[in-house]
């Protein structure tokens, strides 16, 4: 875990060059990713991040990685984000709840920024659900409507897939990217993010 976060932090401060176009037929298995799953992969091409809200590199990736990726992905390669809960203890559950709540009801683009804000601006202490509820009824989100959709089958679902997709990636660390359920980027062997963006999109095309 220490190293996987020593080397987003490394990432976090490298520039930002454009990996070049040959750099594809250099991409190698075993060094600039690793085979995750020996089955098929995912229907269409997906590129997954996986998160923490309690990660400091996640917060930095989500303002200046994820908006670059949504901005110039390839057409027909799909983003989506898992949270992770195995970082903030008890509440990484919970934390994990709040993404799959916010997605339910639709506010994840106003709630997310707040809840990586609280934590890491605001230096916010999370001790239960009802901090966060506090939190998305500050944003605009009715009571109720958070209630109801915390003990939905829906959010029970979704954070059971983050769960087990998490098992599966078999992870070491987040900021996190799986391609197609399968291939699972590496970060030893890069030198920046857009090194890291090139082997995503290549693999989203295996």
């Amino acid at each position: 875990m220490k190293k996987a976060l020593l080397m987003a932090a490394a990432l976090l401060l490298a520039p930002l060059t454009i990996a070049p176009v040959t750099a594809a037929a250099q991409y190698e298995e075993g060094v600039h990713y690793t085979v995750i799953n020996d089955g098929p992969g995912t229907a269409k091409p997906e590129i997954m991040e996986f998160f923490s809200f309690y990660c400091p590199h996640c917060y930095t990736f989500s303002k200046t990685v994820v908006p670059k990726i949504m901005a110039e992905k390839p057409e027909g390669i799909a983003f989506n984000q898992a949270h992770v809960d195995f970082i903030g203890k008890e509440m990484g559950v919970e934390m994990s709840r709040a993404f799959a709540i916010a997605h339910q009801l639709n506010v994840a683009e106003k709630v997310e920024p707040a809840l990586f804000s609280a934590l890491h601006d605001k230096k916010q202490h999370f001790t239960n659900r009802n901090d966060i509820r506090a939190l998305f009824i500050a944003n605009g989100v009715d009571g109720k409507a958070f209630d109801a959709a915390a003990e939905s089958f829906m959010v029970q679902a979704q954070m059971a897939k983050m769960k087990r997709d998490t098992e599966n990636a078999k992870l070491t660390g987040v900021p996190a990217l799986v391609v197609n359920g399968k291939y699972r980027v590496e970060t030893g062997a890069i030198k920046s993010y857009d090194e890291l963006l090139a082997i995503a999109y290549y693999l989203a095309k295996k």
